[in-house]
């Protein structure tokens, strides 16, 4: 039985089913926020490289660079 398994059993035996299911909800909430801070973060990532390329893009045709 893994360390999981032993606190799950651990709970239920002590019939404290409204703390596992508050930590279950609260992992789950956790993972999610984690998840979509770090696609928030690559989207930022992706959208300043689109508005170097843009600016560059626009110094080549203004005339600014050589």
């Amino acid at each position: 039985m893994n360390t999981f398994d032993q606190i799950t059993e651990a709970v239920i035996r002590r019939g404290d089913l409204a703390h596992l299911a508050l930590f279950v909800w609260a992992s789950g909430a956790s993972a999610l926020l984690a998840m979509t801070l770090r696609d928030l973060f690559a989207a930022n990532r992706r959208f300043d490289a689109f508005v170097r390329e843009l600016s560059l893009f626009n110094r080549r045709h203004s005339g600014d660079l050589p």
